[in-house]
């Protein structure tokens, strides 16, 4: 008997005949005698309306009031498959966020799960319970209903199977597994059977949609084997594992992209100790996230160039911050270019292997295009590209790491 978590996005419960199809699954993992959580998002498009509606009372809408809304979503979804399940034969209970309880922190829209209490929800499963737990709530240190921000019941059902000391975290969605890039774009793209919890992350948080990244990382720091599979197609996923379980590390695993990236250039900054600490700290302090930065020589030793990226909603955020602090920084002008692309090539192999980079970026100037900045990592290295390269840069790429399908 294995303890199963199973976590099924909007799309798969998306209308009554899929949530029959997610009741017949789950009742597949009981009669094979395994105990099962079942962790659901809202119908697919539910959220958007609940946060159109939010938008539509208050241009700033109370936090707490729209952590309220935006929560029932889930709770229809839950109730729905537990009646289901009960209609299959089974025994089931539909749980919410704060009746569990998860335990989160106060910052309502997206909060952080700091704990979940599973000793009655355990009770349950061990006499033969299905589990049915609403994803994306918890409640915070006021007793209010908190959420944890789009595509927050995929970190719930990690959370959850980590809680529960589960077997696997099965993650059902509209894809069947993790691909060596985005199929759509190159055809020749593959299905990885398994990829590494770092390899995971890296990807998740350079473009990849198939996991948030809060998500893998709490299964890589609990140790949570995640498996992503399709909720339409019963053939095998992906399993996200630790590095000791895949036997033969690929060089490169994967390629990313991301197109939610604008580049920022402060022109002439004055080139002294401490002008990048004035720049990034207020950034920081206004919750704009900065990705790539790159620092240009300075000519005469007095001003020099500096760029770097943010997301495209956080573009009018750093230009008033940075605008107005302007008469401290010294800086001559601001300019953005929303007309770029991050590119990334991911790999464990890259640790014990010498020239990856270099392939990456002879390839692409073999194809004509040029790299405006540069980041790396022990396991990835990622380049700002123009956005018209895109298909182009994934294609290429693809094919000189021999990842293109036989």
């Amino acid at each position: 008997m294995a303890r199963i978590v199973m976590k099924f996005g909007g799309t798969s419960v998306g209308d009554i005949d899929r949530i029959k199809n997610v009741a017949n699954r789950v009742k597949r993992e009981v009669d094979a005698g395994n105990q099962v959580a079942v962790v659901l998002s809202a119908m697919s498009g539910v959220t958007n309306q609940l946060v159109a509606w939010c938008n539509q009372m208050a241009k700033l809408p109370d936090p707490r009031e729209y952590d309220t809304v935006v929560a029932t979503g889930e709770q229809v979804t839950i109730g729905l498959l537990a009646i289901g399940l009960q209609e299959l034969g089974l025994e089931a209970r539909s749980w919410c966020g704060w009746q569990i309880p998860i335990r989160s922190n106060g910052v309502h829209g997206k909060a952080r799960i700091e704990s979940i209490d599973t000793a009655r929800m355990s009770a349950a499963m061990a006499a033969g319970q299905v589990a049915v737990v609403a994803g994306f709530q918890a409640v915070g240190p006021d007793e209010r209903i908190s959420t944890l921000g789009r595509g927050g019941s995929d970190t719930s059902a990690v959370a959850l199977a980590a809680a529960l000391g589960a077997d696997r975290c099965d993650i059902y969605t509209d894809v069947d597994g993790i691909y060596t890039t985005d199929p759509r774009i190159v055809t020749k793209a593959r299905k990885l059977h398994r990829i590494t919890y770092e390899e995971m992350l890296e990807l998740a948080s350079v473009g990849a949609k198939v996991l948030q990244t809060r998500s893998v990382e709490m299964a890589m720091k609990h140790r949570v084997r995640v498996q992503v599979l399709s909720s339409f197609e019963d053939k095998p996923g992906t399993l996200v594992c630790d590095e000791d379980e895949i036997v033969e590390k690929e060089l490169v695993s994967g390629i990313a992209y991301s197109r939610d990236e604008t580049k920022v250039t402060l022109t002439r900054v004055p080139d002294r100790p401490g002008v990048a600490a004035s720049i990034f700290g207020p950034l920081a302090e206004a919750s704009v996230n900065v990705d790539m930065i790159v620092q240009n020589v300075s000519e005469d030793g007095r001003f020099t160039d500096l760029t770097f990226t943010v997301s495209h909603s956080d573009l009018e955020r750093a230009r008033e911050v940075l605008n107005a602090a302007k008469p401290d920084l010294g800086f001559e002008a601001l300019s953005d270019d929303p007309a770029v692309v991050k590119v990334s090539v991911i790999g464990v192999g890259m640790r014990s292997h010498a020239g990856i980079a270099q392939k990456m970026f002879q390839t692409l100037a073999e194809e004509g295009i040029n790299i405006q900045v540069i980041s790396t990592s022990e396991i990835k290295i990622s380049v700002l590209i123009a956005e018209k390269y895109t298909e182009l840069a994934l294609r290429a790429l693809h094919t000189a790491y021999g990842l293109d399908a036989a």
